[in-house]
């Protein structure tokens, strides 16, 4: 029986993995963001660059041609003398100044009270979960966003 279109789906209790309809809460998802003054292909590209101590890798992650490329060469930079204290701050202002997007906030607003968990296989277990384990960091600062974007 087909249900009925005014009918809304039911709320998940868990988003766990940000693919399909749930791929705008990657840092991947393809969405230009105004952050720091600047212009950002990706959240990803933002946050990798920000890493950065030497102004040339920052230029060169800004410019990369996907948010794969700006990860991986993110991986590759000498980073900023307090990157580790500091990363998750970073993290959540790159987050928030995402979901300035009105339409991205809507779609951020529209997951409810769903537990957002960025469920992975590459072994990511400080931002994600991956084999049932992890922390979730990127999960919990969506739902903090989230949070904060509730009228």
């Amino acid at each position: 029986m087909k249900r009925p279109r005014s009918e809304a789906l039911p709320e998940p209790k868990a988003i766990d993995r940000f693919a399909g309809p749930y791929r705008f809460l990657s840092n991947f998802f393809p969405r230009p963001l105004l952050w720091q003054g600047e212009r950002w292909p990706t959240a990803e590209h933002a946050y990798q660059a920000a890493k950065c101590s030497r102004s040339d890798d920052f230029r060169m992650i800004r410019n990369a041609p996907s948010p794969g490329a700006a990860k991986r060469m993110g991986r590759k930079v000498a980073l900023c003398e307090d990157w580790e204290a500091v990363k998750e701050k970073v993290m959540l202002a790159v987050v928030r100044a995402k979901f300035e997007d009105a339409h991205l906030r809507r779609l951020l607003r529209a997951t409810g009270s769903a537990e957002l968990i960025e469920g992975n296989h590459w072994g990511d277990r400080f931002w994600g979960v991956c084999r049932g384990e992890g922390e979730n960091r990127l999960g919990k600062i969506l739902m903090k966003v989230r949070a904060e974007t509730r009228p």
